[in-house]
């Protein structure tokens, strides 16, 4: 039992990447829309989605971020656990245009 846990154990450490964001940082939101609830302005499919960037306001503990989020998405907590984010690298080309909600 103990050699299979040590197994899984550095299975597991070797694919883990340890992320970091800095304040103003930008970042997507990974969301999850609820069937039929538009919560974070997306309805329909159930699959995950990234939505922003939103820029990182300040660092809460060790795994948790406070982000700057738009005034339509007033309803939802800012603080998000780092597993919810993903880096957004900025590029000149690419333009992000809000959805109209």
């Amino acid at each position: 039992m103990k050699g299979a846990q040590s197994h899984q154990k550095s299975y597991a450490d070797r694919r883990r990447r340890l992320l970091e964001f800095r304040v103003c940082d930008h970042v997507f939101l990974r969301v999850s829309p609820t069937k039929g609830v538009a919560r974070f302005g997306k309805a329909g499919k159930l699959s995950l989605r990234y939505i922003g960037p939103y820029p990182i306001i300040q660092r809460m503990g060790e795994v948790a971020y406070q982000l700057e989020l738009p005034t339509e998405l007033q309803t939802v907590h800012n603080v998000f656990h780092v597993l919810q984010l993903r880096k957004y690298i900025s590029d000149p080309s690419h333009v992000v245009e809000p959805d109209p909600i």
